[in-house]
């Protein structure tokens, strides 16, 4: 089992309002990109990274990749997050067997939460990261009106990363794109062919940094991390 990781980095982080994507913004004096793909290089169980940005992003991510002490394969995004997906996936070693999809902008992901995917991911088709909801959900129509609430116990808030045997998360995109069908994560593509989906319990700090707001909710968790380890040495 070789497992590598594939890193969405493509989007434009409209909802950041700062007129660039958003991993280029820092959180404790490095770019919020770096700090996701530090945590994979650092992680023995992680063999490649690949990731995958916008295009005219390239020769800055070039030039950042180039003054590093680590290695990282670049892939050039595509029209929407899946189609950056599979493009990542056809950037793989053809070694690899497994491999876990990330999105960039979640720079919060720890080596446990690493290590108990890829544990799972020995036994199971497809496994995802989640937190049970906090909140209570409804869902409403067109016309404002609640239609009905779930029970909270069974709504899980999924997050990255998602971990698939390689042969099947491509057939399930190759599947996606031959039949013009869209998915909101990956996992729900291999849903689409049939495969059951095993959650593995996530972080409600390994939040997707989004809005102004998500960054300086980043940089508390971040201090608190450091002031952590400065404690436990």
């Amino acid at each position: 089992m070789e497992t590598s990781v594939v890193i969405v980095a493509a989007g434009k982080g409209k909802r950041m309002k700062v007129g660039k994507n958003k991993i280029w913004l820092h959180l404790q004096h490095k770019p919020i990109f770096q700090h996701t793909v530090e945590a994979f290089i650092q992680h023995p169980g992680i063999s490649e990274v690949v990731l995958v940005i916008n295009e005219q992003d390239y020769e800055d991510m070039d030039r950042w990749r180039k003054s590093m002490p680590y290695s990282v394969i670049l892939a050039i995004g595509g029209a929407e997050r899946q189609d950056s997906v599979r493009n990542g996936l056809e950037a793989l070693s053809k070694s690899c067997t497994h491999v876990l999809i990330h999105d960039a902008a979640r720079p919060f992901i720890t080596a446990e939460q690493i290590s108990g995917i890829i544990t799972k991911l020995k036994d199971h088709q497809a496994v995802v990261v989640a937190v049970p909801v906090k909140d209570t959900i409804k869902i409403v129509g067109p016309d404002g009106i609640v239609q009905a609430t779930p029970a909270r116990e069974s709504l899980w808030a999924v997050q990255t990363p998602q971990a698939f045997p390689l042969s099947l998360v491509k057939e399930a995109h190759q599947f996606a794109l031959e039949q013009g069908k869209a998915g909101t994560d990956d996992a729900m593509l291999v849903e689409m062919l049939g495969y059951p989906v095993t959650i593995v319990d996530g972080s409600y700090e390994n939040i997707k940094v989004t809005t102004p707001d998500d960054l300086w909710f980043g940089e508390e968790i971040m201090k608190r991390r450091l002031e952590e380890r400065k404690r436990r040495k």
